[in-house]
């Protein structure tokens, strides 16, 4: 077989997968950005010819919305707060899991797993109810320290708060088992060179154990930057974007513009603004990994 010929057996066996990818993503996506420059809504459904073509209108419109820039900041808030601090809980669990002071690692190892795995409304509800102002398990334990019972969820300095503690908790275990692997595939002959010039563990952390971990530590950043973006069950389930819209995400508050309200092109909008702002932050995420 000439390699021309292999070339087309490559092409033939990948036709499914590719025609898979082009029919349910591509083809959506394209018609998702032509709906974004109409006024598509629910009455369009019934009679497609009295779809209007509008321009740029609900990207105007859109960018005079203060709820838009209230669900932004909320999301850059969730983003900025919860990323760093998943990131770093990662971390110190995956260096306390792959020492040699803890025994029956593979034990904590899924139990710090087995939250990732688990349903993401499930865990919200739970956690609701862990919240709960009168009932809640939290505030029972501060009621035996003698502090007042505090409405976690119907509070707006604390909602946001509530909610990043239960998504660190939820999404941690993911990223350790990848800082695990990157510990893991640091030689321990630096460590024993590191020893030998009687370098403190904090020094060995600084000089080996950080600089080696960028690349992996540079990935989780991207992946959970990019997964915190688009939070939507967590204020969904647990608070319905308030109080006063406290908790509302762009995600959440595109749901409720295409399907509660069905403003269909504007709903696609948002999606397109939110996808660049999150291609954006992408792009400078992986030029810092260029130059790490």
């Amino acid at each position: 077989m000439n390699f021309k010929q292999s070339q087309t057996a490559a092409y033939f066996f990948l036709a499914p997968a590719l025609s898979a990818i082009f029919i349910f993503f591509f083809l959506p996506v394209i018609a998702a950005f032509i709906i974004s420059f109409t006024d598509f809504d629910i009455y369009t459904l019934g009679n497609f010819s009295s779809v209007r073509f509008i321009g740029f209108n609900n990207y105007i419109k859109l960018f005079d919305d203060p709820l838009f820039y209230t669900a932004l900041k909320n999301t850059f808030y969730f983003v900025i707060v919860a990323a760093p601090l998943s990131i770093a809980i990662s971390l110190g669990a995956a260096l306390l899991l792959n020492s040699k002071l803890v025994k029956f690692k593979a034990i904590f190892r899924l139990s710090y797993f087995i939250p990732v795995v688990t349903t993401l409304v499930a865990v919200a509800i739970v956690w609701r109810f862990i919240y709960h102002p009168k009932f809640g398990i939290i505030n029972y334990l501060l009621s035996l320290i003698g502090i007042a019972p505090i409405d976690w969820l119907g509070d707006t300095t604390t909602a946001m708060p509530a909610i990043i503690l239960m998504s660190v908790w939820k999404s941690f275990g993911y990223n350790m088992i990848i800082f695990i692997a990157g510990l893991q595939n640091i030689p321990e002959d630096l460590y024993e060179a590191a020893s030998i010039e009687g370098a403190s563990g904090w020094q060995k952390f600084k000089s080996i154990t950080l600089p080696m971990l960028a690349p992996t530590t540079v990935f989780i950043s991207i992946i959970t930057m990019i997964g915190y973006f688009q939070f939507f069950a967590e204020p969904y389930i647990m608070t319905q974007g308030g109080p006063l819209n406290s908790t509302l995400s762009i995600v959440q508050y595109m749901y409720q513009e295409g399907f509660k309200w069905w403003n269909m092109g504007y709903s696609a909008s948002i999606a397109f603004v939110f996808f660049f702002i999150i291609m954006i932050g992408t792009l400078i995420q992986l030029k810092f990994q260029k130059n790490t």
